[in-house]
């Protein structure tokens, strides 16, 4: 059985900066990460990073590469297309899986920087309209919508800030709440009511998405109890975001909404498992800074453990 110290889960900002900062201290590390490249939510970012000191980016992927140049140059040591299927973290090993190879892999130490995913409708027509790829950036595809009716369903700042591009872009926009209260802060708000075609609907639900080979409706439910058909070309789900912490259950305490929760050294109530990124941190404070900095506090503080060999813990 491979045997490594300290095993990155996720290839995000947050799981670069931990290996990083591994390789850098001299700790025996591999990431692993599910798809071909590294990048995480990076990959989803079309417009301009604004939220890392120092750095000028047009982009998420262009921020991705600058990473990652550090990264390669560095010398750490990834495994890409790797997925895991399970964590015993009684005798600390992990099963991963790499097309049709199967590995069971030792470790001392878990670092997961699993993130965070889109939350879903869960509605009729959902899964049929993402496999079509049907997955729009308000940002990269607005100019395909113009003269078009889309929905965006949502009432935080990513559904305002992405109903204004739309709008600007030539789309008649309609934004669908639940409630009557926003998220959103004011900025977007008092510009979203200032523009003529964007139409703002509370209280409503999306009850179903419609349309065979494209998005051409959605079913909407009305806090009455009325229902409602309006035609659309497109639907941009912004309702948040969820944590990818499958991997932790029944390993680490999670609060209700699946973050795990940890200390300020990325510690969790497994003390061979840390977490960092959007895995741990609530969506408010979120930012691309946070998870970099999250990565190399957990490796300094594995590096000051290993070191000693006063904490480590023992296979059982």
């Amino acid at each position: 059985m491979r045997h490594i110290d300290v095993v990155i889960i996720g290839g995000g900002p947050a799981g670069i900066s931990a290996a990083i900062w591994c390789q850098r201290l001299g700790i025996q590390h591999l990431l692993i990460e599910k798809k071909g490249e590294l990048g995480g939510q990076l990959l989803n970012i079309h417009n301009e990073i604004i939220d890392y000191p120092g750095v000028q980016a047009a982009n998420g992927r262009e921020l991705q590469r600058m990473l990652l140049t550090h990264f390669h140059e560095a010398g750490c040591s990834v495994q890409l297309n790797t997925w895991i299927s399970s964590i015993n973290n009684t005798s600390h090993t992990l099963v991963l899986h790499e097309g049709n190879k199967k590995e069971k892999l030792h470790y001392h130490y878990l670092i997961l920087a699993t993130g965070a995913g889109q939350r879903r409708l869960n509605v009729p027509g959902e899964k049929e309209m993402l496999a079509r790829g049907e997955n729009y950036s308000a940002s990269a595809d607005a100019h395909l919508f113009k003269d078009k009716a889309v929905a965006i369903v949502g009432g935080g700042d990513r559904a305002f800030e992405g109903a204004i591009l739309l709008a600007d872009a030539g789309a008649n926009v309609f934004i669908v709440h639940r409630s009557k209260e926003f998220k959103a802060r004011s900025q977007y708000l008092n510009e979203a009511l200032q523009k003529e075609n964007i139409t703002i609907l509370t209280e409503t639900a999306v009850s179903a998405i419609l349309g065979e080979k494209a998005v051409s409706a959605i079913e909407l439910k009305k806090k009455s109890g009325e229902i409602m058909k309006l035609e659309v070309a497109a639907v941009f789900v912004r309702i948040g975001v969820k944590p990818n912490s499958e991997l932790a259950e029944g390993i680490a305490r999670m609060n209700k909404d699946g973050l795990l929760e940890t200390d300020l050294l990325g510690r969790t109530s497994d003390p061979a498992l840390f977490a960092i990124g959007d895995l741990c941190t609530i969506p408010l404070f979120s930012s691309i800074a946070l998870s970099v900095g999250q990565g190399a506090v957990v490796a300094k503080h594995l590096a000051s453990i290993l070191s000693e060999g006063g904490e480590r813990v023992q296979v059982r």
